[in-house]
């Protein structure tokens, strides 16, 4: 079994990870155990949640809406609401089992709810297990803001089942790709390859990919959980995905991307901007790109469109003093923090995007 063993936040994969958590909830003896998920998860994986853990008490369900319109403090209100009527106290447990939305929110909602109860996360896409498995980040979103609202607090432990990503279709399991290839860019050139060339339906392998992919992240939060320094490298890519995630999601007249598929634009984005900057090699860059193009297609922005989303900038976390600060890179694995980027600059680097 592959685990990750910490005080908070232990993460345990595969073979023996159902049987450590049945263990750790018998410990935890909680007065009544929720279950959240979202009505895919809840049709998809919690029969297998319920087989696979033998627990004596009962669960008692809630579920959400599917999708990231839907991660937002509203919500929260109808979680909490439902919570309170159905008698949850300071000892109940709550369990997310579903996407990054699902264990994001439900985080939240358990960190919140009379100033804090316990709670386990039970992801079930690719990017929730690479993504938002490690590190604590709970909370939801402001409108079309990503996660402007939320703390960090580990759950008390994270259960990683590939099988789950059987129940995903191609489109949810590219945009957890996107999040993978993130942590090749910022950790190594070696695992950036492997993870372009992997064979989905090789199981052995993608669960190996999957876990190097978990153990590359929580090397970054152990060494700064609370993101002053290394941990801004996870999100590389992000400043201009998100903001591109965000617009998308604001304006009827867009098909709202997926996370992955805002974030793989916003790589690309970022290494044609390391390269300016930073000689980032101008061969991998245009390789990435090709790459990125012929998994997530491509999506066309006007001159509009690219000056909305520059100014969605001034929301992103990393800023400080009114000052956009971008993660660039030197080279693969070598970062560059808190850099500021010209405007001029980004409209050329959707030029690139563009042409590609």
């Amino acid at each position: 079994m592959n685990k990750i063993i910490k005080d908070r936040g232990s993460v345990y994969c595969n073979e023996g990870a159902w049987e450590a958590l049945t263990e750790i909830i018998t410990e935890i003896n909680p007065s009544r155990i929720f279950v959240l998920s979202d009505e895919n998860t809840h049709e998809h994986c919690i029969p297998r949640f319920e087989n696979k853990l033998d627990i004596d008490q009962d669960f008692i369900h809630i579920s959400i809406p599917e999708g990231e319109a839907h991660k937002n403090i509203h919500s929260c209100l109808e979680v909490w609401e439902k919570m309170s009527k159905l008698g949850a106290d300071r000892n109940s447990l709550l369990i997310n089992v579903g996407g990054g939305v699902v264990t994001d929110l439900g985080g939240f909602v358990a960190c919140t709810y009379q100033r804090g109860i316990e709670f386990i996360n039970i992801p079930t896409s690719l990017l929730a297990m690479v993504d938002a498995s490690v590190g604590g980040k709970t909370g939801v979103d402001l409108g079309s803001l990503k996660n402007q609202i939320g703390i960090i607090r580990n759950p008390k432990v994270v259960v990683v089942d590939t099988t789950f990503l059987q129940t995903l279709p191609k489109a949810h399991f590219d945009s957890g790709v996107a999040e993978m290839l993130k942590h090749g860019l910022i950790h190594s050139e070696d695992y950036l390859r492997r993870v372009m060339n992997m064979d989905p339906q090789d199981a052995e392998s993608l669960e190996s990919l999957v876990w190097e992919s978990i153990v590359i992240k929580n090397d970054v939060i152990t060494e700064d959980p609370l993101e002053k320094g290394l941990r801004k490298t996870l999100n590389y890519g992000h400043t201009l995905g998100h903001a591109i995630e965000s617009y998308f999601l604001e304006n009827d007249d867009k098909e709202t991307l997926l996370h992955g598929e805002a974030i793989a634009i916003g790589m690309i984005l970022a290494n044609y901007i390391s390269e300016h900057y930073f000689d980032f090699p101008s061969s991998l860059s245009k390789e990435f790109a090709d790459y990125i193009k012929e998994v997530y297609g491509s999506v066309s922005f006007t001159q509009h469109d690219i000056s909305q989303i520059i100014k969605l900038l001034i929301f992103d976390k990393k800023n400080s003093h009114g000052k956009i600060q971008f993660v660039l890179l030197t080279d693969v694995g070598v970062p560059k923090l808190n850099c500021i980027v010209e405007d001029d600059v980004i409209y050329a680097a959707f030029s690139f995007y563009a042409q590609l």
